[in-house]
């Protein structure tokens, strides 16, 4: 666990859950600083990234860019840096969503980025007789840890967490997955490599697990 007061930066660029964010950080974190950093310059110094985002993908991809986080982004992957990536802020780091007629995006993990349909059922095929799912996939959901991570110390397997999307990282393939859920489809509930780890879910508002997964970042060094 780091042993003094450390710098968290929460990306702001316009897309993203920014203050309920800050606020579990910060509960968690009492004594470091949490800054919501609307440039680069606000971000310098920063012991750990939080990548928030809520919203549109082609939105979301324009106002990272404009805000020149991409960089900023490559460069505390490359010196290892712990980041944490939530919901759109885990998508814009995929290689292409389907969203807005096709975006593409950060390209950091080699996975799409699907819609679930508007004609999702409970066992995943369309026009089946099981139950018709509701797009979004709004509320709270079992996720199973697929592989060890600092980021699930002290968090049960299959414990729940809220999401809220429409769109969907694919569960299959996917060397990166570090938690899988299902809604009519098998979907990453949390991708990992190295010094990112990032969820499809909210943590900040996904009760005692949520906030112990943000402790867990607090106290990561960016090492698996």
């Amino acid at each position: 666990m780091p042993s003094s007061t450390q710098k968290i930066a929460v990306l702001d660029y316009g897309m993203g859950n920014l203050h309920s964010v800050a606020s579990a950080l910060q509960r968690v974190a009492p004594h470091d600083e949490v800054v919501l950093a609307g440039t680069p310059e606000q971000a310098q110094g920063a012991d750990r990234l939080l990548v928030p985002g809520v919203g549109a993908i082609r939105d979301c991809m324009a106002g990272f860019v404009e805000a020149g986080f991409a960089p900023l982004l490559n460069d505390a992957i490359e010196s290892g840096l712990p980041i944490l990536g939530i919901c759109v802020g885990m998508q814009i780091m995929m290689r292409r969503s389907e969203e807005n007629n096709g975006v593409d995006c950060l390209d950091i993990f080699p996975q799409p980025v699907k819609f679930f349909g508007n004609d999702l059922q409970e066992d995943g095929k369309v026009g089946a007789c099981g139950s018709r799912l509701k797009v979004p996939h709004m509320g709270w959901n079992r996720v199973e840890q697929k592989r060890a991570h600092p980021l699930w110390k002290d968090i049960e397997g299959g414990s729940r967490f809220y999401f809220v999307h429409s769109y969907y990282v694919p569960a299959e393939e996917n060397a990166d997955i570090a938690g899988q859920t299902d809604y009519g489809v098998s979907l990453a509930a949390a991708v990992a490599r190295e010094n990112i780890f990032a969820t499809q879910f909210h943590p900040e508002k996904s009760a005692d697990a949520g906030l112990q997964l943000l402790k867990n970042f607090v106290g990561w060094n960016g090492k698996i």
